[in-house]
């Protein structure tokens, strides 16, 4: 059947644009019919059965130029509980036209949907969800995770008490008529009849109340062909209660001695279920405690001078250009510039350093941070999304909502996983009625409903999310912030680690180290230079004028000064002549070098640039200039190679200067003279040689290769974290920040090993033993309300092992800090704030 969409196309200006659009769209496969509206700037297509999805439509149009418009939705998914959930719902969305892709995060509880807003809005999404069996939510709620600010955790709350109240006198009902004594009692006050009575009555709430859930979403499973969790729960259920519902009611028709109630049965198993949902619930909740942390450091208000008036507003009319005021001890409400006043702001959030930074006029203040004294009055230059902290919480959303590829194969197994349990189920039931003891129908009952019960895979649905979940925010308390959730995978996985140097391994800024005067003194010979170098713009040259001022000298006056290309400066200070260059200048001039030769190719082994200067034709000194090594830089290659990752570097410089760093910081191979453009063919290079190979850089330059590259690792600079290029951005120029993102990255896969060696070995060992292999030698056949226990304490083991990853310790603290930074200072920032 032929479907109709209609989508926003931005960009067009004249009807060569229609035709062009109209034309790119005619010639994708699947497209019956394109008609494009200049004026409204809307295209309308129709799609047959032959479409391929579309996103190749959407990225012709982007190819020829215009801009498709495309929105994004989040809406909350209430119900979910296994991998078959996300499928369905999944299914249910992409089904829609308009839905262009659609990702379901079962540990979030939430589904990203990218559509075309023309065609298909969010409120109809949400009924798309809602036909599918589950209850979807448009709007967050507001609060912190308490339970009045959580409906859904609530309800199972409310449920769970409700059950709870029938289920234990129900219990004592059942159990009871098996004690010697108390059965005695309990049969002289009423019949065995007249007991199973007053259990069924006590079991109807319990099934069709507090159950409920189960029901229509079983129901709706079983009805779209995708049975999941709450089909087996509800079949589970509905064989205990309709099996003793005949038994009383009937009991002729069963073989002899095999008339038993099992009311008790179904009502644990829907009260045990039920419990493991609500502290199921409870643990997701705690994987997004950092999303919560950094969502609270976002400001509600803000103060804004308009037309010499000063008003609060909320914070989502703040525009660009308002003009805004913040007094000592609150929050700053967005990103800006300052221009008036003075105080010292709490930027840890985003440095990570503990200690106050001062801002007058002309410095840039992020939003989030704290101002602790001082007013403060600023331009706002960046609002709602596009600050630095939206920026920070939107990075982590979607690397959370981002699927490894080890949970898409999960996924996949999962999808044929309930099937297949129903059919063993199936078979057990019918084995044990054919070659089962006496009485065989019992028998058959309970193994066939135990089977159903324990296979439930929930766990293996929440395997990898929650891990991801739990470590990205993790690691965004740690200023490392995982593009994707994939990352951590690839990164964990690495075993070659290549570094650019120039303002990653280093500074990016030379300094002057060294400084040898031949002639006169020390102080009197740096002054001349730099009055000469003063005139230069070459990085060399103001790294010397920056070294003369630190020492607090007076530059004397320079009359005359003419640079000589290739070679270096001409000048006249104080009445004499200097000559300031490399080496082959002072060979031209004639000067000679030979008293500071051996000195010189020390400072040159030890990676420094030599500069000579002579006077009135004699040799006056020698300044050696180098980029220095950041701090921590050769801690965090110790730290890697101990962690058995080959460690390189790539760099435009020569050979010499770049196997001098190599020693100074222990690398194990330097690429030397490699171009910019070069970078990405050495990283290939090193995958051709089979290394999983991670590239840092600082996400400007460096594109290329940290594209290349399996994981990319930007090195952001506080407020530059929207860096496209990098899987990985690391909020601080701090290398140790690699080496804690790694170790993360490991404990995290580790973490999802052991869930998915837990939930999948769990389900492989107890099906046999839900089945009754153990009865024909010790006895053991498994109660079903045992096996409902034990499929809720799978999903409860797999959600407190990922949540262990929240008590991760980074190994190599920043030089100035702790790990204090982002979400894990929010509750300080309050506080301050307070």
């Amino acid at each position: 059947m032929d479907q109709e969409l209609s989508f926003g196309v931005k960009g067009m200006s004249c009807a060569s644009c229609v035709k062009r659009v109209e034309r790119v769209l005619g010639k994708q496969p699947g497209v019956v019919e394109a008609q494009v509206n200049l004026a409204a700037e809307n295209a309308q297509i129709t799609l047959d059965e032959s479409a391929e999805g579309l996103d190749p439509i959407l990225n012709a149009v982007t190819n020829a130029g215009y801009e498709p418009v495309v929105q994004e939705a989040e809406i909350g998914v209430g119900g979910m509980t296994c991998a078959s959930c996300v499928r369905r719902v999944e299914r249910a969305i992409r089904k829609l036209p308009g839905v262009v892709d659609a990702g379901v995060n079962l540990a979030t509880e939430k589904a990203m949907v990218r559509y075309l807003p023309q065609t298909v809005t969010p409120p109809r999404i949400a009924e798309a969800i809602r036909k599918a069996g589950y209850e979807p939510t448009l709007e967050s709620s507001e609060g912190e995770g308490d339970v009045a600010g959580d409906p859904e955790r609530e309800d199972l709350r409310r449920r769970v008490g409700f059950a709870a109240l029938f289920t234990v006198p129900l219990v004592t009902i059942a159990m009871g008529k098996m004690l010697p004594v108390m059965g005695e009692g309990m049969l002289s006050l009423m019949p065995e009849r007249g007991w199973m009575w007053l259990e069924l009555l006590l079991v109807i709430p319990v099934q069709f109340y507090a159950g409920a859930m189960f029901y229509r979403q079983g129901w709706a499973e079983l009805k779209h062909l995708s049975p999941g969790m709450s089909s087996l729960v509800m079949l589970g259920a509905s064989a205990a209660f309709l099996y003793s519902l005949l038994a009383l009611l009937v009991p002729w028709i069963f073989p002899q001695g095999t008339a038993h109630s099992y009311f008790e049965a179904a009502g644990v198993i829907v009260t045990l279920i039920l419990v493991g949902r609500y502290f199921e619930h409870i643990a997701r909740g705690r994987t997004s405690a950092a999303i919560k942390k950094l969502m609270r450091l976002q400001a509600k208000t803000a103060r804004v001078i308009r037309d010499d008036e000063t008003a609060e507003v909320p914070i989502e009319a703040v525009i660009p250009g308002d003009t805004v005021m913040v007094r000592p001890g609150e929050r700053l409400p967005v990103d800006g510039e300052v221009i008036e006043g003075h105080s010292y702001v709490d930027e840890s959030m985003i440095s990570g350093e503990p200690v106050p930074v001062s801002k007058a006029a002309g410095d840039e203040v992020v939003g989030g941070t704290v101002n602790n004294n001082g007013s403060l009055i600023f331009r706002a230059s960046r609002v709602g999304a596009d600050t630095v902290l939206s920026q920070i919480i939107r990075m982590v959303e979607q690397a959370q909502a981002d699927k490894p590829p080890i949970q898409v194969l999960a996924d996949k197994v999962a999808g044929v996983f309930v099937p297949i349990v129903m059919v063993v189920a199936a078979v057990t039931f019918g084995i044990w009625l054919g070659v089962g003891p006496e009485p065989a129908l019992s028998f058959a009952f309970v193994a066939g409903v135990s089977v159903l019960l324990i296979a439930c895979p929930c766990a293996m649905g929440l395997a990898t999310p929650t891990a991801v979940m739990v470590a990205t925010g993790k690691g965004a308390e740690m200023g490392v912030l995982f593009r994707r959730g994939a990352a951590l995978e690839s990164l964990a996985r690495a075993d070659t680690m290549v570094f650019d140097k120039t303002g990653t391994l280093t500074e990016g800024r030379p300094e002057l180290t060294d400084f040898i005067a031949v002639d006169g003194s020390e102080a009197d010979a740096l002054a001349m230079i730099a009055a000469v170098e003063n005139r230069s713009e070459h990085p060399i040259a103001e790294a010397i004028v920056r070294g003369a001022r630190a020492r607090g000298l007076t530059l004397p006056t320079v009359d005359r000064f003419e640079a000589v290309a290739g070679y270096g400066v001409e000048a006249e200070v104080s009445g004499r002549t200097l000559h300031v260059g490399a080496d082959r200048y002072m060979a031209r001039i004639g000067v000679d070098t030979t008293a500071v030769a051996e000195r010189v190719s020390t400072l040159a082994e030890d990676g420094k640039t030599p500069v000579y200067a002579a006077v009135d034709g004699h040799l006056l000194a020698v300044a050696a200039v180098a980029d220095p090594l950041k701090a921590g830089s050769a801690e965090a290659i110790d730290a890697l190679r101990r962690l058995s990752v080959e460690v390189a570097m790539v760099t435009g410089d020569n050979r010499t200067t770049a196997e001098a760093i190599a020693r100074h910081v222990g690398l194990d191979r330097v690429m030397a003279e490699v171009l910019p453009d070069q970078k990405a063919a050495e990283v290939s290079r090193l995958q051709g040689e089979g290394g999983r190979v991670t590239f840092v850089g600082d996400g400007i330059n460096d594109a290329p290769a940290l594209a290349q590259a399996d994981t990319g690792i930007a090195i952001g600079t506080g407020t530059d974290v929207a860096i496209e290029s990098g899987d990985v951005v690391l909020m601080r120029g701090d290398l140790r920040g690699i080496v804690n993102a790694m170790e993360l990255a490991r404990r995290t896969r580790r973490t999802i090993h052991l869930n998915f060696v837990w939930a999948y070995g769990y389900n492989v060992a107890l099906i046999p033993v839900a089945a009754g292999v153990l009865y024909p030698l010790s006895g053991i056949l498994l109660n079903p309300m045992v096996a409902a226990g034990a499929m809720s304490l799978s999903s409860i083991f797999v959600l407190t092992n990922s949540l262990r990853l929240r008590r991760f310790r980074a190994s190599l603290a920043p030089a100035s800090d702790s790990s204090t930074s982002t979400a894990a200072t929010a509750e300080e920032g309050e506080r301050q704030a307070a």
